[in-house]
């Protein structure tokens, strides 16, 4: 591929690593592009956050396709992991440490695949407040970590697929088909609330976004590696 490919604008698939940021791999990547062909600047975009602590697919878009990334960021995404029983954080992930402990001796499987039902169709959610979303000009995760309270309004999310692919113990694995804007945190804290006990996203793939899928994607050391120079 050449610089005017970067420039004249490239959709690329990268498969997100654990415990970096959507911004370290832009970052990682516009560097390696600007090196290689000796560019001063060049857009480079992603087209959807996914946290330092969930992995997977990540649609990055270079030069003149980063007008685009509104239009894959509305799209449809799909996610796998796994959901623990019994606990909750703040953070509702594991970015933050277990604060409660719930009981879980009346959870049964059957209970869990009922439970499921409903969060089928447009649900009302709240997103985390250890969250990138703004308020008065800061990111909640500010307000979080500053110990501060913050109202925060819940939205309307679509989920239109939520199956539980293995039940492990406490650890309930699972798959997601949901709109732009869920949060499965959110969905976490908000199944375990419902099964009467408490839970925490334990491990995050995003797998799909529209007809973008994780398998055609390549890992950041592959893609600098695909470099002459």
């Amino acid at each position: 591929m050449t610089a005017e490919d970067y420039l004249s604008g490239q959709v690329l698939l990268i498969d997100k690593p654990l415990n970096w940021t959507s911004f370290q791999v832009v970052n990682k990547l516009r560097w390696k592009i600007r090196k290689s062909f000796n560019l001063k600047k060049i857009k480079v975009g992603h087209a959807g956050t996914l946290d330092p602590l969930a992995t997977g697919l990540l649609v990055i878009c270079t030069g003149k396709k980063t007008k685009e990334i509104n239009i894959y960021q509305g799209q449809i995404k799909e996610y796998t992991g796994t959901f623990t029983l019994g606990s909750t954080t703040p953070s509702y992930d594991l970015e933050t440490d277990i604060d409660k402990h719930f009981p879980t001796e009346h959870i049964t499987k059957d209970l869990i695949q009922e439970t499921t039902k409903q969060f089928i169709g447009d649900i009302e959610q709240f997103p985390p407040v250890f969250s990138a979303i703004k308020k008065d000009g800061k990111r909640l995760y500010e307000f979080a970590r500053e110990g501060k309270e913050v109202e925060i309004k819940s939205r309307t999310v679509s989920i239109s697929e939520f199956e539980i692919t293995n039940i492990n113990g406490l650890n309930i694995d699972f798959r997601v088909v949901c709109s732009k804007g869920t949060y499965i945190r959110s969905l976490a804290n908000d199944f375990g609330k419902t099964l009467n006990s408490g839970a925490h996203l334990s491990a995050l793939r995003r797998t799909k976004i529209g007809d973008f899928h994780v398998e055609n994607a390549v890992s950041i050391e592959d893609f600098i590696n695909s470099f002459s120079n």
